[in-house]
């Protein structure tokens, strides 16, 4: 068994997931990265193949990562899909896409690891949610919302469930990240945005918190709204 805390990283090959999974290795994390396609990324991470909509991939990548490290201590679910539609544009299979990807693969991958979470003591889920978890921004983004508001309350209700045995779950929820998703629906300059790393930073720190210092949704803005 590995003797330093193990993290579970979905998305993990570019933006924010990338800069996740720097930020744990150089604070002395373990870490497994899921994508698609798995490729080399560097010495900091062992990749494992995840497709958010294989429902057999969560179990696999939670039962290679168990067989070569012993131990899970957290998960970090990045990965997600906008689709920029509005909710009358939207067809049922768009919704059905977004909640595969952004609600029941998260889900799924939590349910798998949930053993290995509890018997830790310390568990740790963190579920990158965006701020349209929180408020419905724009038309175009009411679809996306729809889809992350449920993510939040997918992360509470792990909250709740993992409580008395040790098993912590925070939303994080940023405005713009520069990443490839913000910039497909954005014209904002990139140093306007919320950076990578600096979001990065709260993860690994959120992660370092005590069973006693819990946070349950932290919103992230680079810029000024009356209510967030």
């Amino acid at each position: 068994m590995s003797a330093r805390r193990v993290a579970l990283v979905s998305g993990g090959n570019r933006g924010i997931g990338a800069a996740v999974v720097q930020a744990l290795a150089g604070h002395g994390w373990d870490v497994s990265v899921g994508m698609r396609k798995p490729r080399p990324l560097s010495d900091v991470a062992q990749v494992q193949r995840y497709d958010a909509q294989d429902r057999t991939s969560e179990a696999a990548w939670v039962d290679a990562v168990v067989e070569r490290f012993g131990r899970i201590d957290a998960i970090v679910a990045n990965a997600g899909i906008m689709i920029p539609k509005t909710v009358i544009e939207a067809e049922d299979e768009d919704l059905d896409a977004l909640f595969e990807v952004n609600v029941k693969s998260p889900l799924r991958l939590v349910r798998a690891a949930w053993p290995q979470l509890v018997a830790c003591g310390r568990g740790r889920v963190v579920t990158i949610v965006s701020l349209s978890g929180l408020r419905v921004k724009t038309p175009r983004s009411g679809l996306y919302s729809v889809s992350k508001f449920a993510a939040l309350a997918l992360t509470h209700a792990v909250r709740q469930t993992g409580w008395d045995e040790g098993v912590r779950a925070v939303a994080v929820c940023p405005g713009f990240v520069v990443s490839d998703m913000s910039a497909a629906v954005t014209d904002r300059p990139p140093d306007t945005m919320t950076q990578p790393d600096d979001l990065a930073r709260i993860v690994a720190f959120l992660l370092d918190l005590p069973n006693t210092a819990s946070i349950a949704t932290l919103p992230i803005n680079s810029t000024l709204e009356e209510s967030l």
